[in-house]
């Protein structure tokens, strides 16, 4: 039976994106995507009788009067009190498309042994609530926790959508059956938030502490000067990109913010010299300064960095007169980052008595003179975080992937194993003598691109199936220099932990009824 609430039997899409109903409406499929039906005191809709709940004959081009029959028949039901769970007046009553035509309070007959009616090509099935079992099924549906999941609906599933008829509760040759318990009909199912579809059929979701502290683990694969590889093991998707993209947007650094232009008689022009400025890494830790207040021009020791770059382009007098380099016949017509030079700010000097604050790189060019022109230019560094700008971004790369999973399915011998080898990466099908025979195996799948060149091959892609673990991600960092990827790595981890506090207080300062 339904209330003058929305109806909980209703048309949906796979996917719920939509919001939800206003109240005392219904919801059918017209075309492609679902439409809402006006609020159910606009009138019965055609062919259908309020009073008794007999609905027209269902059928693909009368499904959406049903629906809005029965739901209107269920709210005139529940505001006259003549209705009850276990039957009433209120319930359809018209005939099934594929069974007999009947009157207002018909049933549709049907043999024990027959087989279930179909309505527009699709075949009724009964609403058990139970989740999706797996793609491409036919399957239960449940609308919300309704009454209608335990078993006193008629659902027909499909791909594009689930039509679910409230009904009488009918046994396989068409007899009324006892009505359930109002306290079954009234429990709260409970439900976890992973339960929806597309979830792997087989593989639970829901959050275990314990099980996952067993699971997580961060094995270090490769740690250079400037770039780290690691595996963290365990996770979800949505974190490991969170990480990601702290590490690219949310960790801070020092970057060109302001340049003070005295003289530039260079080809270059000053927006595009202070834009060239601004993107060379500076090499200085953000953790020894503090963000500068929003609106201060001035800034201060504790909260800017300034670097001078001063330089004149001359002729080389000893310069041979035949000669053509400008190497030779100039001093000074390069320009690059190593002519920055660090200027303290205030007492910086007995603050950081052993800082070396200067570019990453020296030989990053930054414009070509001739003889008489010069560039005078002062430069202020704040401290930054790149998803402001992109300057402050700390790193060159920081990336992910799944770890490939490589498995053959077949031996796979002598002409057909050099043949798989040479499909895949360096390294990942290494070949075996057992026996005088050449046998391939899998080495290193780790090694393996991806680039799927031995489904190409008529006689090898039925070897090999190809997947990827999906809690077991590859990272990979590389700095840009100003900080080593070990401690970007700690400092994003930092704020990923900082992220989660502020929103268990945000949680805590929710008053509670």
């Amino acid at each position: 039976m339904l209330s003058s609430k929305p109806p909980q039997s209703a048309v949906l899409p796979p996917v719920p994106l939509l919001p939800p109903p206003a109240a005392g409406a219904a919801m059918v499929p017209a075309g492609p995507a679902p439409r809402w039906l006006p609020p159910l005191a606009s009138g019965p809709a055609p062919g259908c009788d309020v009073r008794s709940g007999a609905a027209p004959p269902l059928s693909r081009g009368r499904a959406g009067a049903a629906i809005l029959c029965v739901a209107q028949a269920g709210a005139g039901a529940a505001r006259g009190g003549a209705a009850s769970r276990g039957g009433g007046d209120a319930r359809p009553r018209g005939p099934r498309a594929g069974g007999p035509a009947g009157g207002a309070g018909g049933e549709a007959s049907r043999s024990p042994g027959a087989s279930r009616p179909r309505v527009g090509g699709r075949r009724p099935v009964t609403c058990r609530g139970a989740p999706p079992r797996g793609p491409g099924r036919r399957r239960p549906w449940r609308a919300g926790g309704a009454p209608t999941s335990c078993g006193t609906a008629w659902c027909w599933a499909s791909s594009a959508s689930a039509t679910c008829v409230s009904g009488a509760r009918r046994s396989a040759g068409g007899a009324r059956l006892p009505a359930p318990s109002p306290s079954r009909l009234s429990a709260s199912p409970q439900v976890h938030t992973t339960d929806f579809p597309g979830n792997y059929p087989g593989y639970d979701d829901a959050w275990d502490q314990r099980r996952f502290e067993e699971a997580f683990r961060v094995d270090i694969v490769r740690e250079e000067e400037g770039a780290l590889e690691f595996d963290m093991v365990g996770i979800d998707a949505a974190i490991a990109n969170a990480f990601r993209r702290i590490l690219l947007a949310e960790v801070p650094t020092m970057a060109v913010e302001k340049v003070f232009v005295y003289n530039n008689t260079s080809i270059v022009q000053d927006e595009i010299l202070a834009h060239r400025l601004g993107l060379i890494p500076i090499r200085a830790d953000p953790r020894l300064f503090e963000y500068r207040n929003q609106g201060d021009e001035e800034g201060t020791e504790i909260d800017t960095l300034q670097f001078q770059l001063k330089i004149k382009c001359s002729r080389n007098p000893q310069a041979a007169k035949e000669s053509s380099d400008p190497n030779e016949l100039y001093f000074n017509h390069k320009v690059y980052s190593k002519h920055m030079t660090w200027v303290p700010l205030g007492n910086q000097t007995d603050l950081f008595p052993d800082a070396d604050f200067r570019p990453v790189h020296d030989d990053i060019l930054i414009a070509l003179l001739r003889p008489g022109q010069e560039i005078d230019v002062l430069m202020h560094c704040v401290k930054g975080i790149g998803k402001d700008h992109a300057k402050f971004s700390p790193v060159a790369t920081a990336s992910y992937r799944l770890l490939p999973d490589i498995t053959l399915l077949q031996p796979v011998e002598d002409e057909a194993a050099e043949m798989l080898q040479k499909c895949f990466s360096p390294g990942v099908i290494e070949i075996q003598n057992i026996k005088g025979k050449k046998v391939a195996r899998v080495a290193n799948a780790r090694l393996d691109m991806f680039s799927r060149e031995v489904f190409r091959h008529e006689s090898l892609k039925n070897l090999v199936r190809l997947a990827r673990v999906r809690n077991h991600y590859i990272f990979s960092v590389e700095s840009t220099g100003i900080l080593p990827p070990d401690v970007l790595v700690s400092e994003a981890i930092k704020i990923l932990m900082g992220k989660c506090q502020r929103f268990l207080n945000e949680l805590d300062s929710v008053p509670m009824e």
